[in-house]
């Protein structure tokens, strides 16, 4: 009897792109949906492919979500996947073949991502094997606001095909996910202790476009590729540019706490 697969994803404001990525997952046994929130037709899309669509509003990040709407799963196996991602006709056989007869609890797959329309080959993006394909159980994700990644033990186990992202369609994709990810990776910073300053921002953005850049050879990607190490880079740099104005928000009201005891 061939295993049971739950294909699992959480959404907000994904209607351009959530139709072809259910449509790519449609041959698994359930799909399960969680939304945040979403105030475009998300819901109503998703709804078409699956009635085990789930609203949990209140965000707290992409791992504590993540683990959310992997509690509804009740699959033998789970397959994570993002709403701007494919699961394309070779990788459906590959996973399929993977959980009929399994050498491993955890599967991990290269991701083949494109920026502005690009498939990018460098910049530290391929092949990007990421864990998305694991037996119920025996995997979570961690609470990480941001960034999040799968927790398991052992080694995972690797398959071929890559899962396609459609990281950013546009130049307004870049701005907005730059905008949402730093705020994000601010508090997260505040969280775990880290400082940041101007001299930080800056320092810590310069080397991240030379990371992308050179070191990743982020210039075989063309102009899609330096465009790339410089969105990365102002992504760090506003990040520690928030994580800043968030300490010295916190000082003040630790400050005007103090006063008014004092008082």
């Amino acid at each position: 009897m061939m295993p049971t697969l739950s294909a699992i994803l959480i959404v907000k404001n994904a209607a351009p792109y959530l139709a072809r990525c259910l449509e790519s997952v449609r041959f698994a046994d359930e799909i399960i949906v969680l939304d945040a929130g979403s105030s475009d037709a998300t819901v109503e899309i998703a709804r078409r492919y699956t009635d085990k669509v789930h609203v949990a509003a209140n965000w707290q990040g992409f791992g504590i979500q993540k683990n959310r709407v992997l509690a509804y799963a009740g699959g033998d196996w789970v397959l994570s996947i993002d709403a701007d991602e494919v699961v394309s006709e070779a990788l459906r056989h590959e996973i399929e073949a993977a959980i009929s007869s399994p050498v491993a609890e955890v599967y991990e797959m290269p991701r083949l991502s494109s920026y502005c329309g690009r498939p990018m080959r460098h910049s530290g993006w391929w092949p990007d094997y990421i864990p998305r394909l694991f037996r119920r159980g025996s995997a979570r994700f961690s609470d990480d606001r941001v960034h999040e990644r799968l927790v398991f033990e052992g080694t995972a186990a690797r398959l071929g095909t890559p899962l396609l992202h459609e990281s950013f369609r546009s130049l307004d994709d870049v701005l907005d996910k730059i905008n949402r990810y730093s705020s994000a990776g601010a508090e997260q910073h505040l969280a775990r202790g880290k400082r940041g300053s101007v001299g930080r921002a800056v320092g810590h953005g310069l080397w991240t476009f030379l990371r992308t850049y050179v070191l990743r050879a982020g210039f075989l990607d063309g102009r899609e590729g330096f465009l790339l190490a410089v969105s990365n880079a102002e992504g760090v740099y506003y990040r520690y540019l928030k994580l800043m104005y968030l300490q010295e928000t916190l000082l003040q009201n630790h400050s005007q706490d103090h006063h008014r005891d004092d008082h």
